[in-house]
């Protein structure tokens, strides 16, 4: 397993970690097979979504937002539930496929690490599975 560290500058944010995961994939020798991006935190999330217009990762962390908005009342002591939330939402982990030593993404895709209870330091852990 290869641990990366990912820091977000804001409470909410998707950062691009594409070029990270390729270079863990590399690093790793691997050739063909899978990788396994997840997320160790309950307020932070991966998820594989269009690279191309920025305003589609504005769309969603504004979306996110009004679905499960900060001030909604919560119970949870230390007033991050909506992070907790949302991060369940979009989920702890996805698998890409790995061919020929590339990613196999769509045209437009990318994987970005989802940060609601930021700005923090993270990690992201890889795994690479030879096929």
């Amino acid at each position: 397993m290869i641990t990366l560290s990912v820091k977000s500058g804001k409470r909410r944010e998707m950062r691009d970690v594409t070029a990270d995961i390729k270079k863990a994939v590399t690093d790793a020798g691997l050739k063909n097979g899978m990788v396994i991006a997840y997320v160790p935190h309950t307020t932070a999330a991966i998820t594989i979504n269009e690279n191309a217009d920025p305003d589609v990762q504005t769309d969603i962390l504004a979306h996110l937002e009004k679905l499960v908005p900060h001030s909604a009342g919560f119970r949870h002591m230390e007033g991050n539930s909506d992070a907790h939330i949302q991060a369940s939402l979009l989920g702890s982990s996805v698998t890409v496929i790995v061919e020929n030593g590339s990613l196999v993404l769509g045209t437009w895709q990318s994987v970005f690490f989802c940060d609601f209870d930021g700005p923090r330091n993270r990690k992201l852990n890889v795994q690479v599975i030879p096929g």
